[in-house]
């Protein structure tokens, strides 16, 4: 695969993505429910702030600086104590906030991964009938599609039966 390919992958990913979020209307973006107490407005916090540090991650590892630490306390250590870190902290941000934070995010990530050299080694990895990107930097490899890989694998069908149930209300 060929940077350009990436590319056009991550925005067809981001653009299927802004139209799912479009199809929630603003009004329900804050009802609970969608997974436990959590919102869809927490969803999109969620999947947004790990998106940051795999974009600051990327960046470094292609101008050779030290990996960066991530957002989160670094006495967090297991996926639930950070996920309850990202949860109080966007919680009471509003709906357009997060949504513009989440879009200003993606605009960063593709202009890094622009800045990557033409000829990037890029690994499709295939499991089932599910493909994964991972973009080589020196020795390391980095999931470049992981926000779209944890909302289809982990998130997708529970917030598809959430919007259906409230759809029917």
């Amino acid at each position: 695969m060929k940077k350009t390919e990436l590319l056009s992958w991550l925005r067809e990913e981001h653009q299927h993505w802004e139209e799912f979020l479009d199809h929630i209307s603003t009004g329900r973006m804050e009802l609970p429910g969608v997974n436990g107490d959590w919102s869809m407005k927490d969803m999109v916090a969620h999947l947004t702030c790990y998106q940051p540090w795999v974009t600051a991650r990327i960046q470094a590892a292609a101008h050779g600086a030290p990996e960066p630490l991530p957002p989160w306390p670094a006495q967090l250590k297991t996926d639930d104590e950070i996920n309850a870190w990202i949860y109080e902290s966007n919680h009471d941000r509003s709906v357009s906030e997060v949504l513009n934070d989440s879009r200003r995010v993606f605009q960063q990530f593709f202009a890094v991964i622009e800045e990557l050299p033409e000829d990037v080694r890029i690994e499709e990895l295939q499991h089932g009938e599910r493909v994964f990107y991972l973009v080589w930097l020196g020795d390391q490899r980095y999931p470049v599609g992981e926000i779209f890989d944890h909302f289809h694998d982990d998130h997708e069908s529970d917030i598809r039966a959430w919007l259906a149930g409230v759809e029917n209300q």
